[in-house]
């Protein structure tokens, strides 16, 4: 027996995220300047340059934010 998705109300600032925006934040004391790419419900996923994912040490030109941890860029 399954039970339905519960639906979570989702706040104004994660609502309106739109692919595409630019946001930056801070990761291993780096700011890094990246463009949203996926949605999801608590972090969004970026795509960065390689520059930046080297010195942040992550092998791809892409990471996961929380939502928290971001700011948008206007």
């Amino acid at each position: 027996m399954a039970f339905p998705a519960k639906q979570k109300d989702q706040s104004p600032f994660v609502a309106a995220r739109k692919v595409g925006e630019v946001i930056s934040f801070v990761r291993n004391d780096h700011e890094v300047i990246g463009k949203i790419e996926k949605i999801l419900e608590n972090s969004v996923i970026v795509q960065i340059t390689k520059d930046d994912a080297d010195a942040i040490g992550v092998p791809s030109d892409r990471t996961v934010v929380s939502h928290k941890n971001y700011h948008v860029f206007e």
